[in-house]
């Protein structure tokens, strides 16, 4: 009797000896499978170290696994941590403090990715993309190219100052020795020729780029020279004028300003010519990042008082002060030159449908941080996806612009991007269904970054805190 009572207990106890040991146990969660616009309900989701280790039917899951702390994941939706693939830290040393202090803020509004493109803080992106890594620092991971790519005597602060193809090839020997992600490009001073050859440099080396592209060279030609992805939407709007040559020709000579190229190339814009053209760029393989409320807050900046943001709250006083060189520039424009901006900006929003039908990958990116007024970092990113369905995308065309195609277009789709075992364990749940409404990538519940969860009451936490640092 004795025996068979102790083996009765045995086989009761041994299925619970064997599961394996998890962090973090997700039960009973709706999984959102983004690329495939579908929902996977009644999931349990095994999280150990900063890897998801199973997902699957939450019985099953649970009796695989024992975790350190389960989460009721009930009415619950779990999807991919969100992606910034344009933002900047900047605005000198005296400022190193404030910038650092936009990490947690990130996290906070469940990015947990961003890609920095460049600005004059490079060692210090350097240093906290190591202690994020390590998590010693609560932040986004963070992808960085370091100083970018620019002319001589440029307007921006630390940049690497380059003429000639031997300064290009030095460059891009300091870049690597840096161990940059990409390698940001901008046009301020350098010449066309030189832009050209940098970006075929860069590629024979196995470089990734990202760029502002210069007016005397059409969008083509930069493409067709290396270029990975074009920051700006309203570059596209230049590459859909079939005038684009010429109008680049003329500012070449001299003979347009910059503010006037830009109203002719919006003039001239053809949509059935732009549509031919944006299905060549996607066929070679280019990516966009539009920065579309960007373009919005900059070109409303006469119709709109932010005065009151509720974001400005969260912003250090030497960053707010930065806003300025913007607000006033804004302020200083002829009515002929704002009604410029806002016919430029209903174009953009009129392109972004045009590019995602021609299969030109989309990257979520905001151009938050140092100058770019009122853009926030972190709920910036959900004012981008909110842009892009207010433009005619679908939530889940939005979604894969912020989950799916950052990954993508750094060669991390086999770590990122989906709910699944073997990927990092950045998630969120939230309390609605962003497949049926952007704005609920808002309905945080919780945040998972590197494996660390964070529930609603530590992300409140974080957000008061960085509003007791910015004041």
């Amino acid at each position: 009797m004795l025996r068979s009572v102790l083996a009765a207990l045995l086989a009761v106890a041994a299925p619970a000896a064997a599961r394996e040991r998890a962090d973090l146990l997700i039960r009973n969660a709706t999984v959102i499978d983004v690329a495939g616009g579908r929902l996977i309900r009644g999931q349990g989701i095994a999280v150990v170290g900063d890897t998801v280790r199973a997902v699957g039917p939450d019985r099953s899951v649970n009796a695989r696994f024992s975790a350190t702390r389960e989460v009721d994941g009930t009415g619950k939706f779990v999807m991919p941590g969100l992606w910034d693939m344009h933002v900047h830290f900047g605005g000198g040393p005296e400022l190193i403090g404030e910038n650092k202090a936009l990490l947690p803020l990130y996290v906070a509004y469940g990015v947990t990715t961003v890609r920095d493109c460049a600005a004059d803080l490079s060692s210090s992106v350097f240093e906290w993309r190591g202690q994020v890594a390590n998590g010693s620092l609560l932040g986004p991971r963070i992808f960085t190219s370091g100083p970018k790519l620019e002319g001589y005597k440029p307007i921006w602060k630390g940049t690497l100052e380059v003429g000639t193809p031997a300064e290009v090839e030095a460059a891009l020997d300091k870049l690597q020795a840096m161990k940059v992600d990409f390698v940001k490009i901008t046009d301020n001073t350098l010449k066309p020729g030189t832009f050209l050859y940098a970006l075929g440099a860069a590629k024979r080396r196995g470089l990734k780029t990202s760029a502002h592209t210069p007016y005397a060279l059409t969008i083509d030609q930069a493409v067709d020279a290396g270029l990975g992805s074009i920051e700006h939407i309203d570059y596209l709007i230049k590459a859909g004028s079939p005038k684009e040559k010429m109008i680049g020709e003329s500012y070449a000579a001299g003979k347009l300003s910059y503010g006037a190229a830009t109203d002719a190339f919006v003039d001239s814009f053809d949509p059935a010519y732009a549509r031919r053209e944006y299905r060549k760029l996607a066929a070679k393989g280019v990516f966009v990042t539009p920065t579309l409320n960007m373009g919005r807050i900059l070109a409303n900046l006469d119709r709109q008082d932010h005065s009151r943001d509720a974001g400005l709250a969260y912003i250090g006083p030497g960053l707010r002060k930065t806003y300025q060189w913007r607000v006033e520039r804004a302020a200083k424009a002829t009515p002929e030159q704002v009604a410029a901006r806002h016919k430029e900006y209903a174009l953009s929003a009129r392109v972004l449908p045009m590019l995602v039908a021609a299969g030109i990958p989309i990257l979520a990116g905001t151009d938050a941080g140092y100058l770019n007024s009122f853009n926030y970092p972190g709920e910036g990113l959900h004012e981008e996806l909110e842009r892009y369905v207010e433009a005619g995308l679908t939530p889940r065309q939005a979604l894969i612009s912020a989950t799916i195609t950052g990954p993508r277009f750094l060669g991390y789709s086999a770590r990122y991007g989906a709910v699944a075992a073997g990927k990092a364990a950045d998630l969120l749940i939230l309390d609605a269904n962003p497949l049926r409404a952007i704005s609920a990538t808002r309905a945080l519940n919780a945040v998972v970054v590197q494996g660390r969860l964070l529930d609603r009451s530590q992300l409140d936490r974080v957000l008061a805190e960085a509003k007791a640092r910015a004041n």
